[in-house]
């Protein structure tokens, strides 16, 4: 069962980690290139802070975005925002998750995210806490996947290998870190290909931020997986 009142308070201890390493940036920094295509690290910043929003509107019954285009758009233009002015709004948008997560609500409701998915409510806290944990890694300041708390690591790994579970692009495939494992891909009597590693470089792969050079496989070759 999820408990969504321990996930908002991971949500805000990863938020205090990422604004304390962010404010040790400056301008220039900002306006470098983050460790994702074509996003600077404002784009980054500027993306946390809608994001905060759009699942305040999840939360409270509204539209995630009001367009795909409107989403883009928000991005790009706080995109070269300076430091401070990031800083505070993603301080204030946090604020406005945090007002949203602790208002009394029926947190097994079904709530509707972007493209038509849907989820419990109880698990948008956690959905939160995956973007805060991952942007802080494609900042590319310090933080890295190794850093990560070991809760979330198992966690976010079983959340992907369930995303990628039935996919018929996907070889039937066992997932294992040495002490827990998972089975994701297309359905199968018995798996096509075992992907084995540490719990940092098995969510870099499935989450598509490391190529899985470092992984082993036995059985087929390591699978190919659709972008997130």
């Amino acid at each position: 069962m999820i408990d969504h009142a321990h996930d908002l308070a991971c949500v805000r201890d990863a938020t205090e980690r990422l604004l304390n390493a962010v404010a040790q940036l400056d301008n220039a920094s900002l306006a470098e290139s983050s460790r994702l295509p074509g996003w600077s690290r404002g784009h980054v910043l500027a993306h946390l802070a809608r994001n905060a929003d759009a699942l305040v509107n999840v939360l409270e019954g509204r539209p995630m975005y009001a367009s795909a285009e409107a989403r883009d758009a928000d991005i790009d233009n706080g995109a070269a925002r300076p430091l401070e002015t990031q800083l505070a709004d993603l301080r204030e948008s946090t604020e406005r998750f945090r007002a949203a997560g602790d208002a009394p609500a029926d947190w097994t409701r079904t709530v509707e995210l972007r493209n038509g998915v849907t989820d419990d409510a109880a698990r948008v806290p956690f959905r939160r806490w995956g973007e805060v944990e991952l942007h802080h890694v494609d900042l590319g300041i310090g933080y890295d996947l190794e850093d990560l708390p070991a809760e979330f690591l198992e966690r976010e790994t079983d959340f992907l290998t369930r995303r990628f579970s039935g996919n018929p692009d996907v070889p039937a495939t066992r997932v294992t870190d040495g002490t827990h494992e998972w089975t994701t891909g297309r359905p199968a009597d018995k798996p096509e290909v075992t992907v084995a590693g540490t719990p940092a470089d098995l969510l870099g792969w499935l989450a598509g931020r490391r190529d899985g050079s470092a992984l082993t496989t036995d059985g087929d070759a390591l699978p190919k997986l659709p972008p997130l």
